[in-house]
């Protein structure tokens, strides 16, 4: 999967879930977008749609809070997984 496909799925995911639309550098919990549950769900759906996993470090706020932060994520765990 490339960069925009996962920027994509992560959007539709957002846009399903909250049936609200989303920027992807607008911030999830500022604009009201994310509860903390909400936020392990979005853990969960990351993990098994990317094939990834989000431990430790990882789980920081700070890399959830826009698309774009969780897109970045994403491709560091899979660039990482496959060294």
């Amino acid at each position: 999967m490339t960069v925009p496909t996962v920027e994509q799925d992560l959007l539709r995911y957002l846009e399903s879930r909250t049936k609200s639309s989303w920027e992807p550098d607008r911030d999830l919990f500022t604009a009201g977008g994310l509860s903390s549950l909400f936020a392990m769900e979005l853990v969960v759906h990351i993990e098994q749609v990317f094939d990834v996993v989000i431990a430790g470090a990882d789980l920081r706020l700070d890399n959830f809070r826009t698309v774009h932060a969780m897109t970045a994520l994403v491709d560091r765990l899979r660039e990482n997984h496959v060294r």
